[in-house]
């Protein structure tokens, strides 16, 4: 099995950032807009459509408050693995900024390319809207 983690600063309040992604149905408005280009609930699985096309169903596994965390499980989809349990998480970093913790569990292990590719690419996304969000919050 291979794992990924990624973490990376928001110049945005862990409040704020939190907000965000607890929203686990507004990807595509509220985290990564763009890059996510569709969100939809049917009961507790997310379907998530991507920029690039590919389409995943994610069972929401967990939404912790007090942690400020997220996890799902990839169920189906283009992109089905055998195996794709991830969470994310905001923790709280130095002046009013946050700490974003996205840890992912993948099998075969010849996903972890294209899989880590999206990560970045959603990391990028994720720290540039989350920040106009702080900046459109300030004024």
């Amino acid at each position: 099995m291979a794992h990924i983690h990624k973490e990376f600063l928001i110049d945005n309040s862990p409040e704020n950032v939190w907000a965000a992604l607890r929203e686990v149905g507004a990807v595509h408005r509220r985290l990564a807009p763009g890059f996510v280009t569709d969100t939809r609930m049917e009961a507790d699985t997310r379907i998530v459509t991507f920029a690039n096309g590919v389409v995943v169903h994610e069972l929401i596994v967990d939404i912790d408050d007090a942690a400020r965390r997220v996890a799902y499980a990839v169920v189906g989809g283009s992109l089905a693995p055998k195996h794709h349990h991830a969470s994310m998480q905001v923790l709280d970093a130095t002046e009013g900024r946050s700490r974003f913790v996205w840890t992912i569990d993948v099998t075969p292990d010849e996903l972890v390319a294209s899989i880590g590719e999206m990560v970045e690419q959603g990391a990028h996304v994720m720290q540039d809207t989350l920040k106009a969000a702080a900046a459109t919050t300030d004024r």
